[in-house]
């Protein structure tokens, strides 16, 4: 039989709304088996060296603070094995690599994938994070999903098992619920727990009908994220939004993430904003950045130009709220009356007359969208405390 282990897991220093889920299910599966495990984030002296050294990451903009941990670690504990995984060592690989790292772990661990996370961990989090499914049925060139998940598969664990007993929320990270057939059964024990639910990648407008509409209604969502990510797709989405407003979900309960700066132009963005906020909907657009890209906000796509996406980005900040734009009268009017990209996205302060609600507060913090709330607000922003609180 084999000694336990000390193993470390780090989160690098990046800002991220959530809780590590993949560093989370390694510690139940070290537990499981005898190990002590240790959580930090970003670089700290611990008590007991360790033998293993597992290090996350996320996106590849953020590689340098991962290099840091990696570094770091490898120094003061040269006898530990370093392991680097996670969404930057997956896309990047040989990049990672250069980091120093012992091993580069790329995709998914299937043995953890079934197993509840450790949130004893990171006891201020409320809500529990899962996957129903991995993978996505489409192929979209800016999304990294095959590459990161593979094929589309249902998840082998219930919904029911993957949710801490403490907890009364749970979010998912699934790509495309909707997209795979047993989107039935977990809508289905989502209904039946009656925990409130947020698919926080959002949903495929494509595949919204009648009936998971009505199953959605049933469900304590208090809000819904769907796509526009290309003017191709506007009769399904004008036909998704007409279908739950039939199931009484309308207005501000509807959220659009509307990307920009990929094979789109500024006046095709414009159009699609118009119309979503037209149809009373709120709009959170989101840039386009390469898979690869080691430097964020950097990529300029060939139909647009630094001026025009900063104008975007200053319209978020003076128009809009936490990053988005709400189907207020006002804005509505001003998107209606703007014949360009550059009538509808010229700055003039909009009287704020419409109440910001919690969803779009949310994702201001998932984005990283923090200058655009106004510190009034701030205090409202999230329900569950600062995780990162416990590993002070």
């Amino acid at each position: 039989m084999e000694s336990p282990l000390n193993v470390l897991l780090v989160e690098p220093d990046y800002y991220t709304r959530y809780p590590p889920l993949g560093l989370l299910k390694l510690s139940t599966f070290h537990k499981l088996q005898g190990d002590g495990v240790t959580l930090v984030r970003g670089k700290k002296l611990i008590e007991t060296p360790p033998e293993r050294v597992y290090v996350t990451s996320l996106f590849t903009w953020d590689w340098k603070s991962v290099w840091d941990a990696v570094r770091y670690y490898k120094h003061l504990y040269p006898r530990a094995e370093i392991r680097l995984g996670g969404i930057y060592a997956s896309l990047l690989p040989d990049h990672a690599r250069l980091s120093g790292a012992d091993v580069v772990w790329e995709g998914l661990l299937p043995q953890v994938e079934t197993l509840l996370p450790d949130y004893s961990l990171v006891p201020t989090w409320q809500s529990s994070i899962l996957f129903a499914t991995r993978g996505c049925p489409r192929k979209c060139g800016f999304c990294s999903v095959p590459k990161l998940e593979g094929a589309p598969v249902a998840g082998e664990a219930t919904v029911r098992s993957l949710i801490a007993p403490q907890h009364k929320k749970a979010v998912f990270f699934d790509n495309n619920i909707l997209g795979l057939a047993v989107w039935r059964d977990v809508f289905q024990e989502l209904i039946d727990l009656g925990i409130e639910v947020d698919f926080n990648q959002g949903m495929d407008a494509r595949f919204v009908n009648d009936e998971n509409a009505a199953m959605i209604r049933r469900m304590h969502m208090p809000f819904i994220r769907l796509a526009f990510d290309y003017a191709g797709i506007r009769a399904a989405v004008e036909r998704a939004i007409t279908c739950l407003n039939a199931h009484g979900i309308r207005g501000k309960r509807i959220i659009f993430y509307v990307l920009h700066n990929y094979v789109d132009d500024p006046h095709n963005f414009f159009e699609r904003v118009r119309d979503l906020l037209s149809w009373g909907v709120a709009v959170y657009p989101m840039r386009y950045e390469p898979l690869a890209t080691l430097e964020k906000n950097k990529y300029i796509a060939p139909g647009w130009t630094e001026q025009e996406l900063t104008a975007v980005a200053e319209a978020r900040r003076v128009m809009g709220f936490g990053g988005a734009f709400p189907p207020y009268k006002a804005l509505i009017e001003k998107f209606q009356r703007a014949r360009s990209f550059h009538d509808a996205f010229e700055l003039r302060p909009m009287r704020r007359t419409w109440a910001v609600p919690e969803p779009i507060l949310e994702m201001a913090l998932e984005h990283q969208q923090e200058g655009s709330v106004r510190k009034v607000q701030k205090a409202r922003w999230r329900r569950e405390k600062d995780w990162r609180v416990a590993l002070a």
